[in-house]
Order: C-alpha cells, then structure tokens, then sequence
C-alpha cells in the first residue's frame, strides 16, 4: 500500500472529509512521526506496532571493486517492531493456502 492508497481508502471510508483533507492528515502523521524519530524518540501504536531509532556502531568494511577497507562511520536508523495484534493478524492472512484464497 502506497500513500496515495492510503489517503483514497481514508477518502472513501470518511465521505464527510474530501480527498485535499485526508491527503493534508495523512500526510501531518507521517511528518510528525518522522520528527519525532529524528529527535530520538519512540512512537507505540497500541495493537499495532513501535517505532524506534537504533544505533549502528561504525565498523571497517570493505570496497567490493578495490578491496580497500574503508571506514564507515556510526548511524542511527528506525527501527520497527511490529505488535502482538499486527503479528496475529499477519499470521492468520498467512496461514491461509492458496486454494483457500482462490488461486
């Protein structure tokens, strides 16, 4: 699912809010969360999932066309860790064969 998608399936499932609307809320969500996650911080979503920055220790890696090392340095990257509901579900969606989904 794209964020177009998103703001569509939100567009029809709320009529009273027109599609400019649902674009602008998507897209203050996604801007604040990703603040947040620039500053450090964690986000939960309860039944759904958390958001996290870890850190990568930097580390001597290798240039795969000279062989050269090459240091690369510290980063910090999101990390998510999906919830109890959100793994239940998945798995349920993914438990079903293929007959079951008409393929």
């Amino acid at each position: 699912m794209t964020r177009s998608d998103l703001v569509t399936r939100l567009a029809e499932r709320f009529s009273q809010l027109t599609q400019r609307d649902t674009e602008l809320a998507v897209k203050t969500i996604l801007d604040a969360m990703s603040d947040a996650l620039a500053r450090g911080h964690r986000i939960e979503i309860r039944g759904f999932g958390s958001f996290s920055v870890s850190r990568r220790p930097p580390r001597i890696g290798r240039n795969p066309r000279s062989g050269e090392q090459v240091t690369i340095p510290e980063k910090r990257v999101p990390h998510f860790k999906p919830g109890k509901a959100l793994r239940e579900a998945v798995d349920a969606q993914g438990s079903r064969s293929a007959d079951d989904l008409g393929y």
